[in-house]
């Protein structure tokens, strides 16, 4: 396995490598990037041109990067080439003589971090616009839509715009200018009003009632001993343990058992099982039961519950029908019976006749 010294030495003996989190790197002077580019692909043998790009580091200038890989069983070798361009003038020699992949690569560090590479055959705008002023991945580009727009996070939970009181010092992120030094309100807006200190906070007037009466026991215990803190009277400290429970549950007194409530006259208590039914549930005696009518069901939704015949009889005037309730039910009942004997008489076998009889003839 090829650490990362060996990388190094096999690239130049200016170079030096390092190692983390699995990817080998190797840093090179900026005077040596194309003989490093020429030495990891002939030498080392990493002809597949992955990417390559830029970081800003601010004052120490620009780091460009460039990840090689070579296929090989039964894995693949990874590098990362890097060497440092000063951020004035920031130039380093084009890799497309060694890479052909690096073409596209370049040309958008270019317009992105502002970094010239010298011998591009074709270094013009990649992403952005045409007329677009500055290089938008450097950390001092100011993001125009944040000075339109305010940034989502210029506010801290339950601060509002009404102003009600100083606003603690707003952190603003990389790129999001203070509106007052740059954008069309330049100069415009007052200052923000910052928090005092504490020891000025302290000195002053307590903001709210809780923290006056906070102020009021601290007062109260300097008075005291030194060392001691103040005891409210109202709320002396606590020196019970959580298995003593509160003061006002002392060993003295037996804890209250609760009452079982008093049984009702008129309401006794249940002692019938759930398969006996309640006690209104009484099984009747047999006068009660020979007493009692037939229960009867009466529905709207059930006309077998009430017949009535269902056509009038023909040559019967409507005028005839009976009016009242109770004729009616006496001619449904005549009729019923009408139908039984009917019925019986069709049931009875019919009766021979002397004359048909062999022996009377």
């Amino acid at each position: 396995m090829t650490t990362a010294e060996q990388y190094a030495a096999s690239v130049g003996e200016w170079a030096t490598g390092a190692e983390a989190y699995g990817l080998i790197t190797v840093d090179v002077p900026a005077e040596h990037w194309i003989e490093a580019l020429t030495a990891a692909r002939d030498t080392l043998g990493l002809g597949f041109f992955d990417w390559l790009s830029a970081v800003d580091e601010l004052a120490e200038g620009f780091s460009v990067v460039a990840h090689l890989a070579a296929v090989d069983a039964p894995g693949v070798r990874h590098l990362a080439l890097r060497t440092r361009v000063p951020r004035d003038a920031a130039a380093l020699p084009t890799a497309v003589p060694v890479y052909a992949g690096a073409a596209w690569h370049e040309r958008e560090t270019h317009e992105m971090f502002g970094i010239d590479f010298p011998g591009h055959p074709h270094l013009i705008t990649l992403l952005l616009p045409d007329g677009f002023e500055g290089h938008p991945l450097r950390k001092e580009f100011v993001l125009a839509a944040r000075v339109a727009k305010a940034w989502p996070g210029a506010k801290e939970p339950g601060e509002s715009d009404h102003g009600d009181g100083p606003a603690r010092r707003k952190m603003q992120p990389a790129g999001v200018p203070d509106p007052n030094e740059w954008g069309p309100l330049k100069g415009t807006l007052p200052p923000v009003a910052e928090r005092p200190a504490r020891g000025a906070r302290a000195a002053g007037a307590a903001r709210t009632p809780r923290a006056a009466a906070a102020g009021a026991a601290g007062a109260e215990g300097a008075a005291g001993a030194e060392g001691a803190a103040a005891v409210r009277a109202d709320r002396p400290r606590r020196t019970r343990s959580v298995s003593e429970g509160s003061a006002s549950q002392t060993a003295g007194e037996a804890p209250a058992t609760q009452e079982a409530p008093p049984v009702r006259a008129d309401r006794p208590r249940r002692t019938r099982s759930v398969s006996e039914g309640s006690a209104s549930q009484a099984p009747a005696g047999p006068a009660e039961a020979a007493a009692a009518p037939p229960a009867r069901t009466q529905s709207s939704d059930a006309p077998w519950h009430n017949p009535v015949p269902a056509h009038d009889e023909p040559g019967k005037p409507a005028a005839e029908e009976p009016a009242d309730a109770a004729k009616a039910a006496n001619a449904e009942n005549t009729a019923d019976a009408e139908d039984a004997g009917s019925a019986e008489q069709t049931k009875k076998p019919p009766v021979e006749s002397a004359g048909q009889d062999g022996d009377g003839a």
